[in-house]
């Protein structure tokens, strides 16, 4: 049986379930709650030493990392596929899975969530909140938390964030003027790992920043409709995390659009 430490809200949690929803994967359902900071205790960072979710483990095998765990997942069990046979469309998807990486999550989609809305749990948990922080294990996440956790949307952060998210918008709609999905005419991993960034979009209710691009708006409804994004995501939704988001995000909006319109 695989079992899987993730967090309900997570966008990298998310794109490992809507994998094993995709593949009919029975798995073990580890939940943490990130706030309380069950992913910095010592026996957590024995499984994953960079202190985040999720973390697949299948029998005696640990894999961190969510889009390793999504290869792992599609070569482990390889049916239906989720990955092209032909090597170049293989490449295709990891030109989009890698851009996640370098600064999609942790530098845009990250940081919009703190600015707009997370922000708040770690001010008014005082000391606690300072705690969390300063433990966060990579530098760079951490002085960019920091950041945004004191200045909130007039981080200089928060505005290069809201600007690669529209530059990854803009790349998602001239892909689409091509073929169905991201990577081709076929769904892959390319539109597993993306799919959880426009719902984060949608649930800090600042989804009019894909609303002008009818092809990516397409997309994810495409994306929404499939049973997978129901079990995956919908079903793990955090009600108080969305009434935060939805509430900040109203608020960010105009703030948003402004960034958004000079990039």
């Amino acid at each position: 049986m695989l079992a899987l430490y993730h967090n309900d809200m997570s966008l990298c949690a998310q794109k490992v379930r809507l994998c094993l929803a995709e593949k009919g994967l029975a798995w073990e359902s580890r939940h943490l709650a990130l706030r309380a900071g069950e992913h910095q205790q010592p026996w957590y960072l024995k499984l994953n030493r960079r202190a985040v979710v999720p973390t697949l483990i299948d029998g005696d095998k640990v894999i961190p990392e969510s889009n390793v765990i999504l290869e792992y997942l599609d070569e482990a069990y390889p049916g239906p596929a989720l990955m092209p046979a032909d090597p170049y469309a293989r490449a295709k998807v990891r030109l989009w899975t890698k851009q996640l990486d370098e600064d999609i999550h942790d530098a845009s989609a990250a940081i919009l969530s703190f600015g707009i809305a997370f922000r708040q749990q770690y001010l008014d948990r005082g000391e606690a909140g300072k705690k969390m922080l300063e433990e966060i294990p990579n530098l760079f996440k951490r002085e960019r938390r920091r950041d945004v956790i004191e200045k909130g949307t007039g981080s200089q952060h928060f505005v290069i964030a809201v600007r690669r998210m529209v530059l990854m918008l803009d790349e998602m709609e001239g892909a689409l003027a091509s073929h169905t999905w991201l990577a081709g005419d076929s769904y892959t991993l390319a539109d597993v790992a993306f799919a959880p960034y426009l719902a984060r979009l949608e649930h800090l209710n600042v989804a009019a920043l894909f609303g002008a691009r009818p092809r990516v708006a397409d997309w994810y409804r495409r994306c929404k409709a499939r049973p997978s994004f129901h079990k995956a995501i919908t079903k793990w939704e955090n009600p108080d995390y969305l009434k935060l988001m939805q509430a900040r995000g109203s608020d960010a909006w105009p703030q948003v659009q402004q960034i958004a319109r000079s990039a």
